[in-house]
């Protein structure tokens, strides 16, 4: 019998039988790992395993390679707290579902645990969560060997009057050269440059999930022949409309 028990963030879950669930979790050591939860539709789970809930996790199985049972413990409710908050709901479904299709199961991502955990403690916080939403995305497609170069102009090596950002390459470039190439470029929210403490509207906000969302879909999910999980895709518009602006830029998902 092989067993491990580690702390975890619920990604998702879905029925399995009449009574059981099969469970999704992303743990430090053992990466997102799959598991089935026996009576995990019974009044005993009730509000215990919903997405981005951080929980005990028990997993144990003959086999390594097989499925494997969880046992579960709630640690800390985080879906809960959100209920009424419509839109950081939906904020938690997106960066749940985000990593559940982005993650190779059992393949530890310790930096992506971490940097999980703290975004969506940040979903209370709706002066916070925006922006860490958007570092948390930058920061998964660096730890899956996809980091964008915004520190330094691809054409002039300038690293000053950075505006944009190749959508082919994922190279800042300067506003001199962006002008060159009007309506060709993403452009680079300044909060993104480290000389900014936030963002200074929330056009800027938008502009940055643009940013990571077009790398998300260009780099991990079209080679794929896949798309952005719909809670993420939806996410900008979702934004926009509670920022009151009629829609969120072109592209943004």
């Amino acid at each position: 019998m092989i067993r491990w028990e580690e702390e975890a963030i619920v990604l998702a879950r879905r029925p399995h039988g009449e009574t059981s669930l099969l469970v999704s979790v992303l743990t430090p050591s053992h990466g997102r790992h799959v598991g089935l939860v026996k009576g995990g539709r019974s009044s005993r789970y009730r509000g215990q395993i919903e997405p981005g809930n951080r929980v005990q996790a028990v997993w144990q199985a003959r086999l390594s390679e097989h499925l494997g049972n969880f046992g579960v413990e709630l640690m800390r409710d985080r879906a809960g707290p959100l209920l009424q908050d419509g839109l950081a709901l939906s904020a938690l479904s997106a960066l749940c579902a985000l990593v559940e299709a982005c993650l190779a199961e059992r393949e530890p991502h310790p930096a992506v645990y971490a940097a999980l955990d703290i975004a969506i403690d940040a979903l209370e916080d709706p002066e916070i969560w925006p922006v860490l939403m958007v570092r948390f995305e930058l920061g998964l497609l660096a730890e899956l060997g996809f980091g964008l170069e915004l520190g330094r102009c691809a054409v002039t090596g300038r690293t000053d009057t950075l505006t944009h950002v190749s959508p082919r390459t994922g190279r800042a470039v300067a506003a001199e050269v962006a002008a060159r190439y009007e309506g060709r470029l993403l452009p680079l929210p300044a909060f993104l440059l480290g000389g900014q403490a936030g963002p200074r509207g929330p056009l800027e906000v938008l502009d940055g999930l643009r940013l990571t969302g077009s790398f998300l879909n260009r780099w991990l999910f079209e080679p794929q022949d896949r798309e952005l999980p719909p809670p993420r895709a939806a996410l900008p518009d979702r934004l926009a409309r509670h920022f009151g602006l009629a829609e969120a830029p072109a592209g943004a998902g």
